[in-house]
């Protein structure tokens, strides 16, 4: 939001001082970028530094990283990421303090020639050769009458990887000699990361596991209350201090399961938990809720082998072995779901390159996403002591039934018919609300309980309709993704909006059903050339491309591109945003009429 006040208000102030007179052209008119490099080459697994420097036309300067005024556009750097290259930092000119006819206080600029450092960490598993790696550069240039809109300066840079043995020669040293002596960190940094260095461990910490505890609002992980129900519930413990220790293991198991998914995924650079989302992963997660669900139904109860579990702890499958396992398993439940808010930790983690501090900061998150299921095990137990449970009981276990079954038909859904998988609550909250309401026969001869389940069913069956009305609005329509409509796009001066998204993905989901049926959002849509960019086969090298084209590190994302074909970086949409918040990512993009 802070970005788009800061382009509304930077193109008030510019026409404002301009008058009558003409604008004199864009930002990028009046700056050039360059790349140079510490080093002719560089080895494998080292460190390489980079400046981008730019060159100001005399009489103008630009703002600086971080300028006085809210309203200014701040001078950034965007390096587009490939595999095996990691951006370890980036350090900005401090810039100096210059006094303009526009404004009272003094601004802090960049003029002349402004080098923007960069240090990147190289995989030791990167090939030798020759790389480029496109950058650009965000700019708003003012003289001392008139600030110009920002505009994106291009600027590639080319790096030769060499073996690790081979000799190297450094070059560019006096500029390279001001890395640290002139210049202040910069930010390519995500809200997580200005955390940890304006608050502090602590903050950042606690903010990583409130993060991990709104985890538990996202759909896959509703089925792990269901299991976490049945695995604390049948147990013959009442010692309620012993149970709270096994549900301590429990969410363990679970916050060691992510801890390992998240360093693994941050080290590798792929998207979170592919293989977690492979469509024969999500069947086979299918099966098992099923499975879960039939024990629900009292088709058979669950229960390891004594061999086994005499081995993990006791005999009830409930011994702290058999917990921590348990967790591990069942924190496979969500991961298909939370790739998309962890992408920014991914980013901070994989910035700061050490697996210490990633493990920490997942474990920290996952502590967050278990915190509920330690309360439930811990006091799922006393169900059997409420006084005349027997009939109630079981109907609760029930509808925990008709839950497995319905998250399993979502996986089974989503992994081989995933056109359907919206369809599988308004269908799972009918059926199963007739179910549970009206045919489950629980209540036979308790009065009370039957009029519980007939206003239970009623309106399970009515929020499945008001469900199934809602997906059949109108929504944004959509072209599939093809190089010819950038062009034409291009060619009519129109602003492009490009939705990558899987059938696999959850998020995405959320988005088709509640942002792009939006009236509002459907309206301004239509002036935007709006392209699907299909990564549900994820490792195909169509999709690799594009991924590494536009730097997609999760989905969905939502990446705009203004009438030039460039894009514009602050509007880039990573996971689900609701309407009124799309709503502004959108607006500052569109034509001005005349």
């Amino acid at each position: 939001m802070k970005s788009i006040l800061r382009v509304l208000l930077s193109t008030l102030v510019f026409t404002t001082l301009a008058g009558t007179q003409p604008l004199p052209g864009s930002s990028g008119n009046r700056v050039t970028a360059e790349a140079k490099l510490s080093q002719e080459s560089f080895q494998s697994g080292s460190v390489a530094k980079i400046a981008i420097v730019l060159s100001i036309e005399d009489g103008w300067h630009v703002n600086a990283h971080n300028p006085t005024y809210d309203y200014l556009i701040g001078t950034s750097v965007e390096l587009q990421s490939m595999e095996g290259v990691i951006i370890a930092d980036i350090r900005y000119p401090e810039g100096s303090l210059l006094q303009f006819g526009f404004a009272d206080d003094l601004l802090r600029v960049y003029d002349g020639a402004a080098p923007i450092f960069l240090t990147l960490k190289l995989s030791e598993k990167i090939k030798p050769g020759t790389y480029t790696l496109p950058a650009i550069v965000l700019v708003q240039a003012c003289n001392d009458q008139v600030c110009l809109a920002p505009s994106s300066v291009a600027v590639d840079v080319s790096l030769t990887i060499v073996e690790a043995t081979a000799p190297v020669k450094s070059a560019n040293d006096a500029l390279f000699a001001g890395y640290d002596a002139t210049v202040t960190s910069g930010a390519q940094e995500n809200e997580l990361a200005q955390l940890f260095a304006t608050e502090g461990s602590f903050v950042a910490f606690l903010a990583i596991f409130l993060i991990g505890l709104a985890l538990n609002l996202t759909p896959c992980v509703y089925p792990m209350l269901s299991v976490t129900v049945s695995l604390f519930g049948t147990q013959s413990d009442t010692n309620t201090a012993r149970v709270f220790v096994k549900a301590v293991v429990y969410v363990l198991g679970i916050a060691s399961m992510y801890s390992v998914l998240g360093v693994t995924a941050a080290m590798s650079g792929g998207l979170f938990g592919n293989w977690l989302q492979s469509p024969w992963v999500l069947g086979a997660i299918g099966a098992l809720l099923f499975g879960l669900a039939l024990s629900m139904f009292g088709v058979y109860q669950i229960q390891a082998p004594y061999w086994l579990t005499s081995k993990l702890g006791g005999t009830t499958g409930t011994g702290f072995i058999s917990l921590f396992i348990s967790g591990l398993v069942v924190g496979i439940f969500a991961a298909p779901c939370i790739g998309p808010p962890v992408i920014a930790l991914l980013a901070l983690v994989g910035q700061k390159g050490d697996p210490l501090f990633g493990f920490w900061a997942f474990f920290i998150l996952s502590l967050g996403l278990g915190f509920p299921y330690l309360i439930l095990g811990t006091f799922s137990g006393l169900l059997k002591k409420v006084p005349r449970s027997g009939a109630w009981l079981i109907w609760v276990e029930r509808i925990f039934g008709v839950v497995l079954v319905g998250a399993a038909l979502f996986y089974i859904s989503l992994a081989f018919f995933p056109k359907f998988a919206a369809y599988v609550v308004p269908f799972t909250l009918i059926v199963g609300g007739l179910y549970l309401g009206f045919i489950e026969p629980s209540a036979k001869d308790k009065v009370w309980l039957k009029r519980i389940k007939w206003v239970f069913g009623i309106a399970s069956v009515v929020v499945g309709g008001l469900f199934a009305n809602a997906l059949r609005e109108p929504s944004v329509s959509w072209h599939t993704y093809d190089e010819d409509w950038i062009t034409e796009a291009k060619a009519s001066e129109q602003p492009i909006i490009m939705d990558f998204y899987a059938d696999w993905c959850i998020p995405c989901l959320e988005l088709d059903r509640k942002t792009f049926t939006d009236p509002e959002v459907i309206a301004i849509a239509d002036r935007f050339v709006r392209l699907k960019v299909d990564l549900t086969h994820f490792d195909s090298p169509e999709a690799e491309a594009l991924r590494k084209k536009y730097d997609i590190a999760g989905v969905p994302t939502i990446v705009f591109l203004d009438t030039d074909g460039t894009e514009v970086v602050s509007s880039r949409v990573v996971g689900y945003l609701p309407p009124e918040r799309f709503l502004e990512k959108m607006k500052p993009l569109l034509p001005q009429t005349p």
